[in-house]
């Protein structure tokens, strides 16, 4: 670890110091969070727009009740089976980056680099992508920013980087209220989905159920869009020398909050399917929207698109908060040179700024779909490089401290890697444009992880 530790008048930045000495880790960042803040930052990452959308997509490929609230479980349960196997790693190595650290510790410094700039820039892409969204659905709501969504975007971004400027103990209560006001949101519109009467919609046309190898497709598909709705379940991985007690508190937050997520999920849906049967939920681009219709009225679009905005402050912050994290780790490993640095308040204020620069440009340039869409690929491959450091680490590193084991090792992780092995063969053949984009972009990545590690060694 080649970090900077530097602290004091000279570091970037200013935000409180009211910090023990005892709270510093070794790159300046503050031993203060708890397993409360993983589960809000998993909450935060993972709940966003997807489960307000994709529940029509899901049920377009299969028409069948049990069988879409049959998707939605085994979605959680890769999930689950992921936040179970890497909690490993992330309480034996506590350093703050994502699964940047665990790949890099196990596989080699290029794995390492490939999981950590694609992570890095797919997070300021989502950070683009939602500020932009919450633009679109503030227009109406507030007409002088209509039409202005860019701009809107952009100020959001900047407003919640000045407050994690501060300092993460701000971030923190920032997170955590957020997300709670975002789990009380979507919980009181199950509530009143499920309790207020409704009138009785009319009966469609039923969808055809495809069969054979069509229903197998159907069903590949399907999970895979509840699978990227998920995503996120990794987010307290990203803190592991901030939170005061990791080899206790990442297992916790980490499978805690993936198990509350697919509370909610299940809940919503749930409602959902009493208000929108199944064959008119089919093909719907936005069943949030017509389940609020159906139970509030002409008001259900106003209710529905503040819910999205609550949403979406939360998911704001914490990706903000996500991407600082791994261009710091990358940096003290020489990697990305320039941005170790860490101010008073325990943020790693260049390494911030940095990543909210990309985020502007993306929303200026309007690319981020572009780069999320070529990035898809190592979403699910960063998590399959991720198990498979499992299974190095056990054999490599059999004495280092393991403060939580995974449990059922090893068929639970491998049956991870597996979902995650075959989720990437279904991403080749269903996308197969993009995939070739982001094998072309892993070939492009080893020049450049070579003259960033020259530059690092001549700097």
């Amino acid at each position: 670890m080649t970090g900077d530790p530097t602290i004091g008048p000279d570091a970037i930045g200013s935000g409180d110091d009211t910090s023990a000495p005892s709270q510093r880790s070794t790159s300046g960042l503050l031993r203060v969070l708890g397993a409360s803040f993983g589960v809000a930052v998993i909450i935060g990452n993972t709940i966003g727009v997807g489960i307000l959308r994709t529940p029509g997509e899901i049920a377009a490929r299969l028409p069948s009740v049990p069988l879409f609230l049959g998707v939605w479980v085994a979605g959680g349960l890769y999930a689950l089976l992921g936040a179970v196997s890497l909690s490993e790693p992330g309480a034996m190595i506590p350093r703050s980056g994502g699964q940047y650290v665990i790949v890099q510790r196990a596989l080699g410094r290029f794995p390492g680099f490939v999981v950590g700039w694609s992570d890095w820039l797919s997070t300021c892409g989502s950070i683009a992508a939602v500020s932009i969204v919450m633009g679109e659905y503030l227009g109406p709501l507030v007409p002088q920013l209509a039409g202005r969504e860019a701009v809107t975007a952009g100020t959001v971004v900047m407003l919640f980087a000045l407050l994690q400027w501060r300092g993460i103990r701000v971030g923190d209560a920032a997170q955590q209220l957020t997300s709670l006001l975002k789990t009380m949101a979507l919980l009181g519109l199950v509530a009143a989905i499920l309790l207020l009467p409704h009138p009785v919609q009319p009966v469609v046309a039923a969808t055809t159920m495809p069969a054979g190898a069509l229903l197998l497709t159907a069903a590949i598909v399907a999970l895979q869009a509840a699978i990227y709705t998920y995503d996120g379940w990794t987010g307290a991985i990203y803190f592991g020398e901030e939170i005061r007690n990791p080899g206790r508190d990442i297992p916790r937050a980490t499978i805690g909050g993936v198990l509350l997520v697919l509370f909610i999920y299940l809940s919503i849906n749930i409602a959902f399917l009493r208000v929108v049967p199944i064959e008119r939920m089919a093909g719907d681009p936005f069943v949030a929207g017509t389940a609020a219709v159906a139970v509030f009225g002409p008001r259900g679009d106003t209710i529905i698109r503040i819910l999205m905005i609550v949403s979406m402050l939360a998911a704001v912050n914490a990706l903000l908060l996500m991407a600082s994290r791994v261009p710091i780790a990358m940096s003290r490993d020489g990697l990305l040179p320039g941005v170790s640095r860490v101010n008073r308040g325990g943020t790693p204020a260049p390494a911030l700024f940095l990543s909210v620069g990309v985020a502007l440009l993306f929303i200026a340039t309007n690319t981020f779909d572009t780069v999320l869409s070529l990035l898809a690929f190592f979403f699910v491959a960063s998590y399959a490089l991720s198990f498979t450091s499992i299974f190095v680490l056990r054999r490599t590193e059999p004495d280092t401290p393991r403060p939580y084991r995974v449990i059922g090792y090893p068929w639970t992780t491998g049956l991870a890697l597996a979902g995650s092995i075959a989720f990437l063969i279904a991403s080749f053949f269903g996308d197969r444009a993009n995939t070739v984009r982001a094998l072309l972009l892993l070939a492009a990545s080893l020049p450049v992880f070579l003259l960033l590690r020259r530059f690092s060694r001549t700097a």
